[in-house]
């Protein structure tokens, strides 16, 4: 039996997971907590790894690894992160190989969230099989993860490919907190829906008296009854997704482009919307690009390690 611990650092949620022969089983949440910095948080990581390895009755010798979905840019061949984006801004002074070893003794192995989460949804959900894909991830901010010609896409400094937040889709648009204005994250996500919603010209000031409690699944929700102030702000959030994409198609020409992240609880209307403004907008003269669903939900990233992890032992 293989058995491995996957840990994805969420800005909202951190989870600690037990996977045994690639099937989840048992998976710990815990509340990120970005205020108290990275190596703040190693204390609660490694209190939820023991407890599940106890209850599961496996010695750290019995472990074939841990691994960690960042979210930021990292060095997967040195297992260092390298730059952040106000998320865990310690973590690039903190030897994690060292942590390991001291505390396990087991093959480590750690990269970007969103190319984890593509590595999943490729070797065990919606993309299986394919060998072109993109996969953009809607949460606290917005990641993607890119497979072109059947590998992993990384570039000279292993940031090919999980910038996807950040392509500009309007150069006089909002600061992003990675320095540049107008980037899918700072004009869709959920991190900034609330400054989002305070700067909207046209909606209501009792909409925007609620902005600190607003999330995409409320403002979906009110969406549905026919409210217009979440219904203008629903449909703009869609067309900056549907852009953001329109652009990773010209940009890697792939054949499916899976979308994940909890608001996809909210398929039923966002995959058509983006499929009708792809088709519209994508340039595909040979064929049309899928548009789908994760299937490994928020699970994917905790797929992906297993995958890297395989492919770390058959180098040793």
């Amino acid at each position: 039996m293989e058995n491995i611990i996957a840990i994805d650092l969420g800005g909202t949620v951190v989870k600690v997971g037990l996977l045994r022969n690639g099937e989840i089983i048992e998976c710990i949440h815990l509340n990120s907590r970005l205020s108290i910095g990275f190596v703040s948080n190693l204390p609660r990581i490694k209190e939820a790894i023991d407890s599940i390895l106890a209850r599961q009755h496996i010695e750290p010798a019995q472990l074939d690894g841990i691994g960690l979905a960042f979210p930021g840019l990292v060095d997967p061949n040195k297992g260092k992160v390298i730059s952040t984006n106000e998320k865990y801004d310690d973590a690039c002074e903190y030897d994690l190989n060292a942590w390991i070893e001291q505390n396990w003794n087991v093959p480590f192995c750690i990269d970007n969230d969103a190319r984890l989460a593509v590595l999943g949804e490729w070797q065990q959900g919606a993309a299986r099989g394919k060998r072109n894909v993109v996969m953009m991830t809607i949460g606290t901010g917005i990641g993607t993860g890119v497979i072109i010609d059947g590998n992993v896409l990384y570039g000279q400094h292993y940031q090919a490919g999980s910038l996807g937040g950040h392509f500009v889709i309007d150069y006089k648009g909002r600061s992003c907190t990675c320095g540049n204005k107008g980037c899918v994250e700072a004009m869709a996500s959920s991190f900034f829906l609330p400054v989002i919603i305070r700067e909207h010209p046209q909606l209501s000031d009792s909409f925007k008296q609620l902005a600190d409690k607003m999330n995409f699944k409320e403002i979906f929700g009110l969406a549905a009854t026919g409210d217009k102030d979440a219904l203008l702000l629903r449909n703009e959030c869609m067309d900056i997704w549907s852009a953001a994409i329109v652009t990773y198609i010209h940009a890697y020409d792939p054949e499916i482009v899976v979308l994940g992240g909890g608001i996809m609880n909210s398929a039923d209307v966002i995959i058509p919307y983006i499929k009708e403004r792809v088709a519209r907008y994508a340039w595909c003269p040979s064929s049309e690009v899928q548009i789908i669903t994760a299937q490994l939900s928020e699970n994917a990233a905790l797929h992906g390690l297993c995958y890297c992890l395989n492919q770390k032992k058959k180098l040793l």
